[in-house]
């Protein structure tokens, strides 16, 4: 980018950001026990890779999301099935959910299915979420209850909560019952992040207030064939590193924004205010966070058509056909990521970029 094009306000604060970018850090972090997590679309992503990654992930937490494949590449099923279902227009049954997974386990375009029955899940969903209604998250709890023990998943219905994520870490969060930007709660003292890892991962330490350790922004740019946004995917990411995990040997946990979360919308309040990053500085977890932008169609410097105007993860097939699959663009990205981080340290001189905490956009 140009100095000529950071003359705005605008350009200036993304000329900022961009500039801070450095390479994914290679930490020797663990790549066999990966835990994920997301709200709303983020949580259609994060079962998505899950499910297409079973082999290398043990748990996933999911607010205000659905089953696998739920929209099966159509726009329409997306905002009728699997977001506001009614009459015949429902979310999979469960077989319909476990024929898919098979068949494409069968296919080789996901890892086998037999290695979900180790993996653990939390659940949630509000009684105020006009967005995602309940019904959909029930057909959710359905399928895993069909594939996991009992003991392996956590439902929590949340009367009062709207669409979000819950939260005590954001000192500036919606009222419970919220469903606008940020996308971030309080409802009273739930900790939906707490109670999701503590089930994911085991018994925690408490949390550390402030997290120790230092926010990354990463460039997404090297994991893509081609441009970012033409995956609908952001130039930057970030990722929480607790200082000990600069010595390797960390667990990783994916954490998927939801629509309009994202940097561009909300600069680094899901990165900060979502309530990860304490627990994963008190118990030697690296938390990812990748980033979506908003496509309305072409964008600059690209000719590849994209509608994708609240920059949500792809759940309903934006990207192509294998958007649920490991061969999906967004999908094969954040497995890159992933493994980026399970590589061998780096010399302390060259372990972690430099802190980028006052960039936003």
């Amino acid at each position: 980018m140009s100095i000529h094009s950071c003359l705005s306000l605008g350009a200036l604060l993304l000329c900022a950001v961009t500039a801070s970018a450095q390479p994914m850090p290679r930490l020797a972090a663990s790549t066999t026990d990966v835990t994920v997590s997301g709200i709303s679309s983020g949580a259609y992503m994060a079962v998505q890779f899950q499910i297409a990654y079973s082999g290398i992930v043990r748990g996933a937490g999911v607010l205000a999301g659905g089953p696998y494949y739920c929209a099966a590449g159509s726009v329409r099923r997306a905002l009728g099935n699997c977001m506001l279902p009614s009459g015949k227009n429902l979310p999979p049954t469960v077989d319909e959910t476990l024929k898919t997974v098979r068949q494409l386990a069968e296919a080789g375009r996901i890892d086998p299915s037999v290695n979900l029955g180790d993996d653990r899940v939390w659940l949630l969903t509000g009684g105020n979420d006009k967005i995602i209604l309940t019904p959909v998250m029930d057909a959710l709890d359905a399928f895993y209850r069909a594939t996991l023990p009992a003991a392996a998943i956590i439902y929590v219905k949340v009367p009062e909560a709207g669409h979000a994520m819950l939260s005590v870490a954001d000192p500036q969060a919606n009222a419970c019952a919220t469903s606008k930007t940020p996308f971030i709660n309080r409802c009273q003292d739930f900790d939906a992040p707490g109670r999701m890892l503590g089930h994911l991962l085991g018994p925690l330490q408490p949390p550390v207030t402030p997290a120790t350790g230092e926010t990354i922004t990463f460039d997404q740019s090297p994991f893509i064939a081609g441009r970012a946004i033409d995956a609908s995917l952001a130039d930057q990411g970030y990722a929480f590193v607790p200082a000990a995990c600069r010595s390797g040997g960390c667990r990783i946990h994916v954490a998927f924004h939801g629509c309009l979360q994202d940097a561009g919308e909300v600069g680094r309040r899901f990165v900060d205010g979502a309530g990860y990053n304490g627990w994963a500085a008190a118990n030697r977890v690296i938390v990812l966070y990748p980033q979506t932008v908003r496509r309305y169609g072409f964008a600059l410097g690209s000719w590849r058509w994209l509608l994708n105007p609240k920059g949500c993860w792809d759940w309903w097939g934006y990207t192509g056909a294998d958007y649920h699959t490991r061969d999906g663009a967004q999908m094969r990205a954040v497995r890159a990521m992933i493994e980026m981080l399970g590589m061998p340290a780096q010399s302390a001189q060259t372990a972690l970029p430099a802190v980028s905490g006052s960039a936003s956009y």
